[in-house]
């Protein structure tokens, strides 16, 4: 008797006092400077790192043609950050703003010139 009232009463103890979890770094959490650009300011940055990056195409049997740019579905003859899909091809799309075409590719060469006139 005396061994379960000192089991009820450690139990009781434990169950009102808080208790916190260690909390433990996340290990797929990417480092603080990882967030920072390299060099300082945003200017700094190269500037083929702002032109819109081509994801992903899609191409349905049906004349569905779809593409991810920048993280958004667009659908051609839609328009992304004020230009218009105008064609879609299986590693290619072309973005006309005005009068001009840019084409974006899904695997960019280094020295590829992306703005046509």
């Amino acid at each position: 008797m005396k061994r379960c009232l000192t089991l009820c009463l450690l139990w009781a103890v434990t169950a009102l006092s808080p208790v916190r979890a260690q909390e433990l770094p996340d290990p797929t959490r990417p480092p603080p400077e990882a967030g920072q650009p390299v060099g300082g300011a945003e200017s700094d940055l190269p500037k083929a790192s702002l032109l819109p990056q081509l994801q992903s195409v899609l191409i349905g049997s049906h004349g569905r043609e779809v593409a991810v740019i920048d993280g958004q579905t667009v659908r051609k003859g839609e328009k992304i950050n004020g230009a218009v899909l105008v064609k879609v091809s299986k590693d290619r799309v072309v973005l006309r703003r005005g009068g001009k075409d840019q084409v974006l590719t899904l695997f960019p060469a280094p020295d590829q010139d992306k703005t046509k006139n």
